[in-house]
Parts: structure tokens; sequence; C-alpha cells
């Protein structure tokens, strides 16, 4: 795993980019990190990282698991269809 400041990565980004092909790159600002550059597989794997951070994804299972303690559970075809509209790759095929 590479480590590197936000001042080599904006000087060299494109090394860095393809340095994250093998390993994550810890970016630094004033020693500290403050973000990871890594390079998904596939598009699978890229929505599940980008649905693992998402906020609204969260808050559909939060409410989930809220409805499933109560005994009440959202009907399969509701969850998906919530999953569906806070898809990180259906906003990316929009915007092409």
């Amino acid at each position: 795993m590479r480590t590197a400041s936000v001042a080599e990565i904006r000087a060299n980004l494109n090394a860095y980019v393809r340095a994250s092909a093998e390993s994550p790159v810890i970016v630094t600002r004033n020693g500290k990190p403050v973000a990871v550059l890594i390079s998904p597989p596939d598009d699978d794997e890229l929505e599940r990282l980008v649905l693992a951070y998402s906020t609204k994804f969260r808050s559909v299972l939060e409410k989930s698991k809220r409805q499933i303690e109560k005994g009440h559970g959202i009907p399969h075809d509701e969850f998906w269809t919530e999953v569906e509209r806070a898809s990180p790759r259906k906003k990316l095929q929009k915007s092409k």
C-alpha cells in the first residue's frame, strides 16, 4: 500500500491511478489520511463500494431493520425498487 500527499497526487495523478490498480493508495494532507484511491475490478464491485458509503442506501437498510424489529418488513419488490432508486450505476448511466 502506497501513501502520497495531496500535492504528490496532484502532480502525478496518472501514476497514482495506475498504482491503485495493484493496491490502495492512501492520500494524505498534513500527514493525515484524507482519501483512498482504489481500482475496483468491475462495475459490480464499484457499485458495492459506492453503496457502502451511500447515505440513501443506509437509510433504506435502517428503515427496513426498524420495520423488521417491529414485526413488519418491506416486501421484496419494494426493497429492490428502493435499491434501484438509490443506485449510483443508474445515475451514471443517465449522465452519459
